[in-house]
């Protein structure tokens, strides 16, 4: 096949489309493995970063992007007409929620409505955003097929999943295991063929349903999961029992048990979001899936949980949450990243901002924060921040953070996310979410 001629010979031109925390380090990837690539987005900031080799994704070198760019490897446009070029097509755009929690493909069907009136032959299309299985024989090939192209023999269609993890310092894109279902088995060979170039192992499925559900279901597994722990931690907060330290104590058990560990609600790009596809996707065959809305019921709670819980302990200091001075350390949805999508750090703050609590946080990784009308800047992390609070409230456990002075010099130190663990003074000031 000629497209399969071009992917082993690396000429093959790449656009992907979507230049946010998954599309950009593919694209650099892609880049740097030797292929031409045409990065594609609507937000022209972003187009004139990349061009600039300007980096704005922390998965992403610097230098890497820069070396590409400037050897004219890779190239970002606002220009769609340009998919005319490209023989293979990623689509890396986001997938959110309505207000309903059912799933948003705006962005897939818009990329869509570029694509049809450019797509050729000898093309390859993968979607990779997360989404309901069907989607790609659903929605992606009725509208490509309705160019008179044939799939799997002039139009290959596929669904690999990405599986970014923000600010794992492990696994990056190249050696994160892909999945990848094709439509046709000529289209999951062209679709292997073109990852293996970039990408250390391939797993080939059967169909894009496959691996769409199995992209859904790994996420739908850690929020069921969180869930259990987040609502075994209120149970032990009830009980006067250290949350942590039974789970530290079943994790001992050298088979049949992962540890996961509670807090202040989940976050990010794929938790909070993606199992809502999975039960949206399940009442077309009459199937309600309790587990999942379950789970997500006790995650969303969380936030106010901590609420509860950190007027409970002003309370028992004589102080009213109305008022009280409480600085928020921490404000990304985890750890060491600059990611604030769904964090439930956030949800936190607009629930004391709303009981009239007098907030400041402290974040290295987020300068400036607006909720809800209120605007924040970031505040460095210093004694007298501390010393004036009411509450020291740790929602996100940044390595960043001095512990040993947050609870040397706070009056009470709220952690929600047992970022105090290894302090070994003070320690009577800390509270945990299940002490």
């Amino acid at each position: 096949m000629e497209i399969l001629d071009k992917i082993k010979s690396r000429s093959a031109k790449i656009g992907v489309v979507g230049l946010g925390y998954v599309g950009l380090p593919l694209a650099v990837l892609n880049a740097k493995t030797g292929f031409p690539v045409i990065g594609f987005d609507e937000v022209a900031g972003k187009v004139e970063r990349v061009n600039k080799g300007d980096n704005y994704i922390s998965d992403v070198v610097d230098a890497e992007l820069r070396q590409v760019v400037e050897e004219k490897r890779f190239r970002a446009t606002t220009d769609f007409s340009d998919l005319h070029q490209c023989d293979i097509v990623l689509i890396c755009v986001p997938t959110p929620l309505t207000r309903n929690k059912e799933p948003d493909i705006s962005a897939i069907v818009s990329v869509l409505g570029h694509l049809t009136k450019y797509a050729h032959p000898n093309m390859l299309v993968v979607l990779e955003s997360t989404t309901y299985p069907g989607t790609t024989e659903e929605v992606i090939m009725p509208a490509l097929v309705a160019k008179g192209l044939t799939v799997g023999k002039d139009l290959f269609i596929a669904f690999s999943p990405e599986r970014v993890d923000p600010g794992n310092k492990n696994f990056k894109t190249h050696n994160t295991f892909k999945l990848v279902g094709g439509v046709t088995a000529s289209c999951r060979e062209v679709a292997k063929a073109f990852y293996e170039q970039s990408i250390v192992k391939i797993f080939p499925l059967s169909s894009p349903r496959v691996a769409e559900m199995a992209k859904v279901f790994e996420n739908v597994f850690r929020s069921v999961n969180i869930a259990l722990v987040n609502e075994l931690t209120m149970l032990c907060d009830r009980m006067n029992i250290n949350v942590y330290e039974v789970i530290d104590a079943a994790a001992t058990k050298n088979f049949g048990f992962m540890p996961f560990y509670p807090g202040p609600g989940v976050g990010g790009h794929c938790i909070p979001l993606d199992p809502y596809y999975l039960s949206w996707k399940s009442k077309e065959y009459d199937i309600h899936t309790r587990f999942i809305e379950l789970a997500g019921e006790i995650n969303e709670n969380m936030p106010y949980f901590v609420m509860s819980k950190l007027q409970r302990i002003l309370n028992q200091r004589g102080q009213c949450l109305k008022g009280a001075n409480i600085v928020v350390l921490g404000v990304t949805y985890k750890a060491d990243i600059e990611d604030p999508r769904e964090s439930p750090a956030t949800k936190v703050m607009e629930l004391l901002q709303k009981e009239g609590a007098c907030l400041k946080y402290v974040d290295p990784y987020t300068p400036n924060l607006n909720l809800e009308g209120h605007s924040y800047s970031a505040q460095p992390l210093h004694a007298e921040l501390l010393r004036e609070c009411a509450c020291a409230l740790i929602l996100t456990a940044h390595s960043a953070f001095d512990y040993e002075l947050i609870c040397g010099h706070a009056p009470v130190v709220f952690d929600t996310r047992n970022g105090t663990r290894h302090v070994q003074h003070n320690r009577d000031k800390i509270v945990l979410l299940s002490t």
